[in-house]
Parts: C-alpha cells; sequence; structure tokens
C-alpha cells in the first residue's frame, strides 16, 4: 500500500471522530434551546474532565470516542425516562467510574424502573453497533477497539447486580436474578480483576443482606431530629406558660405525601396551641414524635422557643412495588437475555474480523 495512502487511512478514525464532535457542535443551539446552560454547563465540564484523564492512559482518540459511547448509553437513560415523564438530571461523568443520572422523582413500580434502566443498554448497543459498521468500512483498529469496548461495557452493565441496569431490569423479570448475580457475578469479577465492580457487588450483597436477612430478623427503628421555632410573645400575651428547658413529652403527630412523594410530618402541641410542619428523609412508617430538647432563641423579629423533636420511624417498603403482570416478565426477561446474546455475539465479531481482544 502507498505510504500516503496508509497515512489517508489511518487518519479516516480521527477525521471519523472529529466530524461526530462537530455535529453535535453543530447540533449545539438546538440543545440549547431545550436546557438551560447553567443545567449542561456541569455535564460538559465533567465530560472534558474525563476525555483528559482517560487520555492520560489512552489515546486521545480512544478517550474521547470511549466517552462519546458513555453519553450515548446515559441519553438511553434520560430518553427512556423523559418518554414515561420521569425527570432525571443530565449525565454527569466521572472519570474511571463512567456516568450516571439521577433520578429527581422515583419510579412507582419496577416495570417503570426496569424500562428506564432498559435505555441505557439499547442505545448504548446501538451506538456500538454503529461504531462496528464505521469499523468495519474504514478497516479501523481504533474503531474496532471502540466498539468492542462498547459491547463489553454494556454487556457488565446487564449483571443482574444493583446498581447495574441488569440489577434494575431483574426487578421485573424476576428477583431470583439477583441471586445469579450474587454468585455469578462475583466469578465473573474476579475473572476480571476489576476492584471498581468488586466494590460495586459489595455493597450490593451488602444491600440484600440487609434487606432480606438482617430486616427480617430485626425490625429496626430509626430516628431523625427535626427543629420547630415557636413564637413566645404571643405565647405570654395570651397567657400561656412556657415550659422549661428539662421540659419532654410525646407529641400528636399527622404524616402525609405531596404528588412529589415527599413525606412530611404535622406536630401538634396542644398545650401552646401551636401546629408546625417538616420533611422526612424518605417514606416512612412513624412510631413516636418526642420532644428532646428546649431553648430559648432571640431572632430578628422577637424571642422564639426552639424545639427540637426526635422522631422514631421504619422504613416503609411497598410490597406491590415488585408485582409485574406475567406477560410484561416474559418480556422483559426475553429482551434482556435477547440483548445479552447479542452483545456477547457482537464481542466475538469483533474479535474475529477486527482481531481485537482487549
Amino acid at each position: 500500500m502507498p505510504q500516503n495512502e496508509q497515512k489517508k487511512n489511518s487518519s479516516t478514525p480521527w477525521k471519523w471522530l472529529g466530524g461526530g464532535a462537530a455535529m453535535l457542535l453543530f447540533k449545539g443551539k438546538a440543545i440549547l434551546s431545550l436546557l438551560k446552560i447553567g443545567k449542561i454547563a456541569g455535564p460538559l465540564i465533567s465530560m472534558m474532565i474525563s476525555i483528559w484523564a482517560y487520555a492520560l492512559i489512552y489515546p486521545w482518540g480512544f478517550a474521547v470516542g470511549f466517552v462519546l459511547l458513555l453519553l450515548v448509553h446515559e441519553l438511553g437513560h434520560v430518553i427512556a425516562a423523559k418518554r414515561i415523564g420521569l425527570p432525571v438530571s443530565a449525565p454527569l461523568f466521572i472519570p474511571f467510574l463512567g456516568a450516571l443520572i439521577t433520578m429527581k422523582k422515583q419510579p412507582l413500580d419496577a416495570q417503570t424502573e426496569a424500562y428506564i434502566a432498559f435505555g441505557g443498554p439499547i442505545l448504548g448497543t446501538i451506538g456500538a453497533t454503529a461504531v462496528f459498521g464505521a469499523a468495519y468500512y474504514m478497516d479501523s483498529p481504533l474503531l474496532y477497539s471502540l466498539a468492542y469496548i462498547g459491547f463489553l461495557l454494556n454487556l457488565i452493565n446487564l449483571l443482574p447486580i444493583h446498581p447495574l441496569d441488569g440489577g434494575r431490569i431483574a426487578t421485573a423479570v424476576t428477583r431470583w436474578l439477583w441471586l445469579v448475580g450474587l454468585v455469578g457475578g462475583l466469578a465473573i469479577i474476579i475473572y476480571m480483576r476489576s476492584i471498581l465492580f468488586f466494590i460495586i457487588w459489595a455493597l450490593f450483597a451488602y444491600d440484600l443482606y440487609n434487606k432480606y436477612v438482617k430486616r427480617r430478623t430485626n425490625n429496626r427503628l430509626y430516628s431523625v431530629t427535626k427543629s420547630f421555632l415557636i413564637p413566645v410573645e404571643p405565647l405570654r400575651d395570651a397567657g400561656y406558660m412556657i415550659p422549661g428547658p428539662e421540659h419532654r413529652r410525646d407529641l400528636p403527630f399527622t404524616t402525609y405525601s405531596d404528588l412529589e412523594r415527599q413525606q412530611y410530618v404535622g406536630v401538634r402541641w396542644d398545650q401552646l396551641n401551636y401546629i408546625g410542619r417538616a420533611t422526612l428523609p424518605q417514606q416512612c412508617i412513624i412510631e413516636k414524635v418526642r420532644i428532646s430538647q428546649l431553648e430559648p432563641v432571640t431572632l430578628e423579629n422577637g424571642l422564639h422557643l426552639k424545639m427540637n423533636c426526635d422522631i422514631s420511624y421504619s422504613v416503609y417498603e411497598n410490597d406491590k412495588y415488585y408485582d409485574v403482570p406475567v406477560s410484561s416478565r416474559w418480556k422483559y426477561g426475553i429482551a434482556y437475555f435477547v440483548l445479552a446474546g447479542f452483545l456477547a455475539g457482537m464481542m466475538y465479531m469483533v474479535h474475529v474480523v477486527g482481531n481485537v481482544n482487549l
């Protein structure tokens, strides 16, 4: 092959990646019309930092392509969440850990959780397949390597281990897949010699222990302290007796949740004609609200009585969360195994055609 032609072919992947980056830049106006700059500044900065971090170890072309594949995967989750009306954050990139999105509202059932989880591997697989097609057309070792790593990462993400996508999909198929992930996942992770995935597995195993072993034998109560400010002057004017700092008592309470599933607790102190409200850290069942401390506090608008209350509660477990129709379980299960099989087959294809085996 002539030298100038060889240089032309070797630079083609760079042109392809550059063209993809240029296309994203030209589409910037359309993106900014949907999102405010403040919302995407953080993700863009984290994306650039990740590219720089990966470029310290790998060639620049690989670093850019790898981060773009992560972006495509996370956009799959974003699109899936938007389709069912769940608000999510823009993707945030963490060097050497990958990328993630956060849900501003949690799913109400396992089927919804699995639907969002499926979005990432499906779009990620489409992206990796497109890279493989470009690699085959251009005969590019760089793009073959990117395609291989894209298929590999999406396949690993399908391991039935929380918080990986496979662990979330398993909630709509059968939670017995978690046991498969607990045993088989550990074997795969040991084979890969990945400290990161071992940490994820260890956290998953600990969560299962707390959920299905410890919680059944020990109905643990949690406690959170909330503060309330009671104006003193109106109480004095009305002739109420102000209790001292050593005063302790249980208070009657009510609790409710808004449409955003934020739970509140309302406390009532009839002797002082006071009603207060506070937010709770999670969905829970309140056992008791007790005054733990009283202290005078002087603010700009006068003297107040600061009332600290210890709220004892147990975590609420929605038993209907995992109720998924049998037909949906079959659909999600078939899609799960078909996608995993396709990814494994494409990894073998890249190995055969592109002679890549990372």
